[in-house]
């Protein structure tokens, strides 16, 4: 199976082929890309037009087709070009999972103006640097997210506000359907493959998220790494069967569920990018719910639901599994967190249609690194698959010396999908990438097949339901309260989220004068819900340190039992 896939490989990147790598000049390094790849998602959203009628948005009794979406798309692109947003700038998009998300997404990256995919989760305070940080000229806001940034309208600035599903009208904010009346060509913009296509915001280690800055060449190039990835392992599968195995049925149209946030490579990037260039179709939902996926799963006959892990095995675990039909489903998976071995045999025996799979990436690769399902998956489930083609990947020790295939260190990539840097960061940025090198912050092996196995994190972060929580930011917002004096963050294992948010702390003075839940409240003014610790620990004496002065946190994790914390 692994010299089919070797040979697949090749004969897909080879000169001439759909896939072809080549080395182009990018920020003056030689970097490997797809010669075959559009130069921007300009392109892309265009190339969709062909799929017509066939439907493309659906929230609940809401439908868009290819169509109308396009009308609409390019509607709002004029009616930002004639709030003076021009190419180079910026338009925050503040919501749920709502179609109006997708609209003006591709309206502003059919434009040249980037997209500051909003954290929903953020508080008020949060929204305030992340609005400050980016300088977006249009805010796009559902109702929740457009109260929080009232109750800092001072902060925020004068921006234009647009209001998406809002219940009844609002002074000083525009409805989303004013947007979408007026010509319905797309303007004639240049976009470069370097501009910016879109700012993420991934949790920083100073206490501060960084704004990601993706480019067109990298997001265009992580939808060439998806296609490529399922290409490579079914023509190394089929030929790997021999050519007297059984044809493959024609599965149904395709259709992905989003369940994890738009503001997410992982939503956006892979999933929704993918299905727009596919012609499949998108299906929202309001919030994840797996009684409602099932629900969707049978009615919308979804072929794909890619989620963080725990979603896979709360939907495969409900009483509702046995009672809907999930006949249509192809594949389930995950990102933003591993999938742990076992469920990747559940995956693979309780839903007799679809196969297991996963992608490793970052926010800092426009989306995967790595991907591996079906038989690859299920014979090394406990790897994430080989890096794509467009990456040159190594493993190097603290020194930063390049290590010998397996052998374990920190894992960095270079390549196409790897981003500009971060907006306003320009330390952050040469911190993370060294000579076009990305520091994943992640420890990895790589085996003799090119599989790499992802085995630690380098970074002080938590993986929380596929959330990045910097440890560093949530113990600032602990050290701000008076009445703390030593606080440490870990990550706390968790069967469900894989892990949970835990914080060692030391009062300042008399021991119960602060209680678990007095802070958590003070901490909900600063920080989203899934960064506040559940687990604490009051601690009598000293957190301890180490010889540089720092707290030991593997020895807290160690030591302290979550069934002892308050």
């Amino acid at each position: 199976m692994y010299d089919e896939l070797r040979e697949a490989w090749a004969a897909l990147t080879a000169p001439g082929a759909q896939f072809e790598i080549v080395e182009t000049e990018v920020g003056g390094q030689r970097l490997r890309t797809y010669k075959n790849a559009p130069p921007t998602l300009r392109e892309l959203w265009l190339a969709s037009g062909g799929h017509g009628e066939k439907e493309y948005l659906v929230y609940g009794d809401d439908r868009w087709t290819y169509a109308r979406a396009h009308r609409e798309v390019a509607s709002i692109a004029h009616w930002l070009i004639a709030q003076g947003v021009a190419k180079g700038d910026r338009v925050a998009i503040a919501m749920r999972n709502y179609p109006e998300w997708m609209l003006s997404y591709w309206a502003c990256t059919s434009i040249g103006v980037a997209a500051v995919g909003t954290n929903a989760w953020w508080t008020g305070p949060e929204l305030v640097y992340g609005m400050q940080d980016s300088d977006p000229r249009v805010i796009i806001a559902d109702g929740e997210r457009l109260d929080r940034i009232a109750a800092h309208a001072d902060e925020i600035g004068d921006r234009v506000l647009v209001g998406v599903r809002l219940p009844e009208p609002r002074a000083g904010v525009v409805p989303f359907a004013d947007l979408c009346d007026g010509p319905d060509t797309l303007p004639d913009v240049q976009v470069d493959p370097e501009d910016d296509a879109s700012i993420f915001y991934t949790s920083g280690t100073t206490g501060r998220p960084k704004g990601a800055q993706l480019t067109h060449r990298g997001c265009v190039s992580n939808v060439l790494s998806l296609a490529f990835a399922n290409a490579v392992q079914t023509a190394a599968a089929a030929a790997a069967a021999g050519p007297d195995a059984p044809p493959k049925a024609p599965g149904a149209p395709p259709a992905s569920l989003l369940t994890t946030p738009l503001f997410h490579v992982t939503a956006n990037n892979c999933v929704a990018h993918g299905m727009t260039v596919a012609g499949g179709k998108l299906v929202h939902m309001y919030k994840w719910d797996p009684a409602e996926a099932l629900r969707l799963i049978e009615a919308e006959r979804i072929t794909t639901m890619t989620g963080v892990p725990v979603m896979a095995r709360e939907l495969i675990a409900h009483p509702d599994f046995a009672k809907r039909d999930t006949s249509s489903l192809a594949s389930v998976g995950g990102g933003g967190a591993q999938l742990q071995p076992d469920l990747v045999k559940k995956i693979e025996d309780s839903v007799d249609t679809a196969r297991p799979g996963t992608g490793y990436g970052m926010t800092e690769t426009c989306g995967i690194i790595t991907s591996v399902a079906a038989d690859f998956f299920l014979d090394r489930p406990e790897s994430v698959g080989p890096a794509m083609p467009c990456y040159e990947t190594r493993v190097v020790n603290d020194a930063g010396e390049p290590l010998a295939p397996g052998e374990t260190g920190e894992l960095c990539v270079r390549g196409a999908q790897v981003i500009k840097g971060y907006l306003n960061r320009p330390e952050a940025t040469a911190e993370t990438i060294q000579d076009g090198w990305l520091r994943t912050g992640d420890i990895a092996r790589v085996d003799e097949d090119g599989f790499i196995y992802i085995v630690d994190r380098a970074k002080d972060m938590v993986l929380r339901g596929g959330e990045n929580v910097y440890c560093a930011e949530v113990e600032a917002a602990i050290f701000a309260h008076d009445a703390v004096a030593e606080c440490a963050v870990f990550g706390v294992p968790d069967d469900r989220l894989g892990e949970e948010v835990g914080a060692a702390v030391v009062l300042a003075a008399t021991p119960g004068q602060l209680s678990a839940d007095e802070l958590r409240a003070f901490l909900r003014e600063r920080l989203a819900a899934f960064k506040i610790p559940r687990y604490v620990w009051f601690q009598v004496d000293a957190l301890p340190r180490n010889a540089s002065g720092k707290f030991m946190k593997r020895e807290l994790r160690e030591r302290l039992d979550p069934a002892d914390a308050d």
